[in-house]
């Protein structure tokens, strides 16, 4: 497996993963509003990241407030989006630098790889949190580890 494959599967993660949590929001009659949030972020970063590379503005803010729905449609879009950058065929593509502003306005410039790697750690550090609020809320989060997903075949 090469880098490019290795993003591709990260990817599949990603989406499986979200795809989880999401089924435990809806079987949860009373879902606190912090793991909605967290998740409505996850997309969001997604974008923003996404938007950063290709030079564009987010199409939403950092922090915004989606319904489970909302989040479950950005969920679906977002592996395509993913796919559609990565099928640049260029052989320098994830050691490009790719300059941008922070929320807070401050310049920075890593690589593409780099990038990719944060988005996808990112999103699994907040499906942490969720799993944290929704155990302490009385449910049984979603079991969203990576290797899980690849055992059972779910994440390829």
């Amino acid at each position: 497996m090469n880098l490019l494959q290795h993003y591709e599967q990260l990817i599949s993660y990603d989406e499986w993963a979200n795809l989880e949590v999401i089924r435990v929001f809806r079987g949860i009659e009373d879902l606190p509003a912090r793991p909605l949030k967290l998740l409505a972020h996850i997309v969001a970063a997604e974008h923003l990241w996404r938007a950063r590379l290709l030079g564009v503005d987010s199409p939403f803010p950092v922090w915004p407030e989606l319904t489970v729905e909302r989040c479950e449609e950005q969920v679906r879009q977002l592996p395509v989006l993913w796919r559609e950058y990565l099928a640049d065929d260029s052989s320098d593509l994830l050691d490009r630098a790719i300059a941008y502003k922070n929320s807070k306005g401050e310049s920075y410039k890593s690589l593409v790889r780099d990038i990719l790697t944060h988005v996808f750690m990112h999103s699994a550090y907040h499906r942490g949190q969720i799993a944290s609020d929704i155990r302490q809320a009385g449910s049984v989060p979603a079991y969203t580890d990576f290797i899980h997903g690849v055992r059972q075949g779910l994440v390829e």
